[in-house]
């Protein structure tokens, strides 16, 4: 097991669609590896579906489709950039009880451990009353390409679903949304000596900044959850100018607004926006919005249940992050984020996991597959 998850960390996929830090970008190697090993390995059917040039999810059949019902299993293929980190990326060393490298908390240690779950009940697989596929989702680190498309187009096959996350298996069924956009603010070039002949737009942008955040923040402070807690707004990212002798003409900046379930039923975080842009009267252009729903199911769902059957530890948690889950989710497959490893270590400059963690994890998803018969 420790062998595998060293396998899939050697193998870089990360997302080409933000900074990498490697020119060994995307997911068409891990995804044929995995095809290989699962092909051989277990004797599953797999399918690459192209979601991007050069970016496949990989879905892996056991059972044929016979009409029974069928859950799915579903870590994501790409992982975040290397750049910054301390340790070697890819190098899957074990040091101290752990295996460091990128990805091995977010996402290919639950992925490991659901592979060796799946792995430990090969037998019973292809006859189990309840199909258990295994999905790999492309580009969940940016825009959730692969999940949106799995969704649409096979959706309907699925009555429940665990994402691969790392939530130390606790069983997240809530999480919040994301609305990221670029709000834009133009003015004129002009020469810094004679600043009154242009028009400055990093100080608009900044002065209506400014006031939106002071505006929003309260109303987003309504639409509360229980579990979740509030919508907020973030701004992350400034850019402007060229040169400090030349008056900038263009100025952008990138935020971050997170979803609750009650923002999203009053219309959504986008609509929000715009309203308050024109309430406002500010001068800005809101560029490439691109919204992710919340995604939310009963804590005492059947499969939530089913689950603590299995594994009475595992509790019903929320999350502020958001997650393939919530694609499928939105196309009505009821779903939940699961895995072994801590959030905490997703993302980081010296990202690891726990062999114990992953040993738990692993066994977890044998007891599960195997309470499918």
């Amino acid at each position: 097991m420790v062998e595998l998850l060293q396998q899939l960390v050697r193998i870089p996929s990360v997302n080409p669609d933000n900074p990498a830090g490697t020119d060994r970008t995307g997911e068409a190697e891990i995804a044929a590896w995995l095809k290989t090993w699962l092909e051989e390995e277990l004797g599953a059917q797999v399918v690459l579906e192209e979601i991007r040039p050069g970016r496949p999810n990989l879905i892996a059949r056991f059972a044929p489709r016979d009409g029974r019902q069928r859950i799915l299993l579903g870590p994501h293929l790409d992982t975040v950039g290397v750049a910054a980190m301390t340790v070697d990326p890819f190098a899957a060393e074990l040091r101290d009880g752990r295996l460091w490298g990128r990805g091995a908390s977010d996402t290919k240690g639950p992925m490991a451990a659901m592979l060796w779950g799946l792995k430990q009940n090969a037998a019973i697989l292809k006859d189990l009353p309840i199909a258990v596929d295994f999905v790999a989702f492309m580009g969940e680190e940016s825009s959730q390409w692969g999940s949106k498309d799995f969704a649409k187009h096979h959706g309907h096959d699925y009555s429940f679903a665990i994402v691969g996350e790392p939530t130390s298996l606790d069983i997240v069924y809530t999480t919040k949304g994301s609305l990221w956009s670029t709000l834009r603010a133009t003015g004129k070039a002009a020469h810094s000596s004679q600043p009154e002949r242009g028009e400055n737009a990093a100080m608009k942008l900044a002065r209506a900044l400014d006031v939106l955040e002071r505006e929003m923040t309260p109303k987003l402070a309504g639409y509360t959850h229980p579990v979740l807690g509030r919508s907020t707004l973030n701004v992350g990212v400034l850019r402007s100018g060229s040169r400090p002798n030349i008056v900038p003409d263009l100025a952008e900046a990138e935020i971050d607004i997170r979803i609750t379930p009650a923002l999203r039923d009053a219309g959504g975080a986008l609509a929000l926006l715009k309203a308050e842009i024109g309430r406002l009267d500010l001068p800005l252009e809101i560029v490439r919005p691109h919204e992710n729903p919340p995604m939310e199911m009963p804590a005492s769902h059947p499969w939530i249940e089913r689950i603590r059957h299995v594994r009475e530890a595992c509790k019903p948690v929320g999350a502020p992050w958001f997650s393939d889950a919530a694609h499928l989710s939105s196309a009505g497959v009821p779903s939940v984020c699961m895995g072994p490893g801590s959030i905490d270590q997703a993302h980081t400059c010296d990202e690891f996991i726990d062999i114990a963690a992953l040993e738990e994890g692993a066994a977890f998803f044998t007891d599960f597959v195997k309470s499918q018969a």
